[in-house]
């Protein structure tokens, strides 16, 4: 192990309250879950549960190891699956239990890991929205066997891509580690395009760079031109690349170190930007979270509701409002062809309907009552808190 890579874990383990030793890097954070579900034995015949309203590269691991993913619908409170729909899809053939905090917020852990528990079924946590966040005052990840997290743009901390798992059940140590053994290194061309973007970010993004930089970035990366969040092979197909399963690289590290230095601040400012504007749209009758779920909720992005996204973007563009589309559909990005991952949409409606209204907000923005004035005078465009889970008449 090389000192950035020991270093990196160890201010890692700092913030999750856990040993380094229970970290480990990679080159994307979709890896950290392979690799965990490797571990425990994941194969033909046995089934999964995730939500379906994800991220493709979630039911991508499960696939490539030859099982079965099996979705769950979530609750248009929290867009997180609920206990009882958790319970209602275990079988005998369920060996694993994926738990995500959308958008940073936790909810239901301890009773969804307590009932697996009880079954003998494996849990991990989808962190790759919730770093630094906590449930119940304890740590996001540290409920589960095991939890993954992702550094990719726009995560709870950046390294331009990237990403890390935990483990929690030590029973698998040996396992993991002999599983990560095989891990290759990147090749010279993506470490170094890597690089390249990460300075380019730092120097050259901001609000009027935003959208036309987003733009490029979008085709160059789905051309493979530059390096992206995804290969056009895994949004496109069930297969799995053949330069999949890469370890974490120097520059990864380092910049995830300094990221880390400044993660408190991060997430203070999330935190009250998201107060802020929960309240706003609680007052307007809009969309917005319960009272009850906002201390476990980290804000990573706040989640809107339109009636028009195409012309609420292009509002957004035109006032200078960063604004990202999380989720495209119940299996994000893919929007066709959902059933060759193993998803009919018509079974999950609630997912299917949020996906055709929802985009969302930055927390980061160090002015919010820019972001707060722009929604103010745009409001008529949001959907009341009622019609959020009913499909939109534009998507109908």
């Amino acid at each position: 192990m090389t000192n950035d890579e020991l270093e990196y874990k160890q201010s890692i383990a700092s913030e999750l309250n856990v040993n380094a030793d229970q970290i480990d890097l990679f080159w994307k954070g979709r890896v950290g879950l392979y690799a965990l579900l490797k571990s425990f034995g994941i194969s033909a015949s046995d089934e999964v549960i995730i939500p379906a309203f994800t991220c493709v590269v979630v039911p991508n691991a499960v696939i490539y190891l030859g099982a079965k993913p099996v979705y769950v619908d979530v609750s248009t409170n929290s867009l997180n699956t609920t206990f009882e729909q958790v319970a209602a899809k275990v079988t005998e053939h369920t060996k694993c239990i994926v738990i995500q905090n959308t958008f940073g917020l936790s909810s239901e852990v301890e009773s969804i890991v307590n009932y697996a528990k009880e079954k003998g079924i494996l849990t991990i946590e989808d962190c790759t929205h919730g770093f630094g966040g906590t449930y119940n005052g304890r740590k996001n990840g540290t409920y589960c066997d095991a939890a993954f997290y992702s550094t990719q743009w726009n995560k709870p901390f950046s390294t331009g891509i990237g990403g890390f798992s935990l483990l929690n059940n030590l029973d698998y140590k040996s396992k993991l580690d002999n599983v990560c053994q095989v891990l290759k290194i990147p090749g010279a061309k993506e470490r170094n395009m890597l690089a390249v973007l990460i300075r380019v970010k730092k120097y050259l993004l901001n609000d009027f760079t935003y959208w036309s930089a987003l733009k490029i970035y979008r085709k160059l990366s789905k051309s493979g031109a530059v390096v992206g969040s995804s290969q056009d092979i895994e949004i496109s197909t069930t297969d799995q690349p053949e330069d999949y399963f890469l370890k974490s690289t120097k520059v990864q590290n380092k910049v995830g170190l300094k990221e880390l230095k400044r993660i408190n601040v991060v997430l203070k400012l999330r935190k009250q930007n998201g107060i802020a504007l929960n309240k706003f749209f609680k007052e307007n009758g809009l969309w917005h979270y319960q009272e009850r779920d906002i201390h476990n909720h980290s804000f990573l992005k706040y989640p809107i509701f339109v009636k028009d996204k195409n012309q609420f973007q292009l509002k957004a563009e035109k006032a200078k409002i960063k604004l990202g589309d999380w989720f495209l559909s119940p299996i994000h990005p893919v929007t066709e062809n959902l059933e060759d991952w193993g998803l009919k949409t018509n079974e999950y409606p609630i997912a299917q309907s949020l996906s055709g209204a929802i985009l969302n907000l930055t927390t980061e923005d160090k002015d919010i009552n820019k972001v707060l004035r722009f929604i103010e005078k745009n409001k008529k465009d949001f959907m009341a808190q009622k019609d959020v889970g009913n499909l939109p008449p534009h998507m109908k």
